[in-house]
């Protein structure tokens, strides 16, 4: 006599999930006692939203002098390029943990309408970079005034 077996068609797929998700947790966001942290490929995390005149752009960028980020748009790509400097010297092998990113790091977005770049501007508070890009005459919303007769 034979059993009937229920199909569930999305037990691979989350036991999958799973496994993706334990690999992730080991290999970046834990590193074992004694390892150091991998680098995030010196990227940076962005946050892009539109407003009625512009196109606003805010990343984080910890520890690194303000003359030392570099600000470039070509075309319809954004790009923040900048080095995060060791204030430092210690040996490798007194460290215990270390977490903190050092180095280049670079991020390039493409930015989803034409803007005014000559007119651009970037501010730098507290770590936080925050660009402003005016949207081009073009897609800039207009109102139409509605007459009576």
């Amino acid at each position: 006599m034979s059993q009937l077996t229920r199909w569930e068609p999305f037990r691979d797929l989350v036991s999958l999930r799973e496994a993706m998700d334990r690999l992730f947790e080991e290999s970046v966001v834990r590193p074992r006692a004694g390892e150091l942290a991998p680098r995030m490929a010196g990227s940076l995390a962005i946050d892009m939203w539109e407003t009625d005149e512009d196109i606003m752009v805010k990343t984080a960028v910890p520890g690194v002098d303000p003359e030392d980020i570099e600000i470039s748009m070509t075309g319809d790509t954004l790009t923040i390029k900048g080095e995060t400097k060791v204030e430092e010297e210690t040996e490798e092998e007194s460290y215990v943990c270390r977490e903190m990113r050092y180095g280049s790091f670079s991020r390039s977005i493409t930015v989803p309408m034409p803007v005014e770049s000559e007119e651009a501007e970037a501010e730098f508070e507290d770590g936080i970079l925050t660009l402003k890009l005016p949207k081009a005459e073009e897609v800039k919303p207009k109102s139409i005034k509605v007459k009576s007769k």
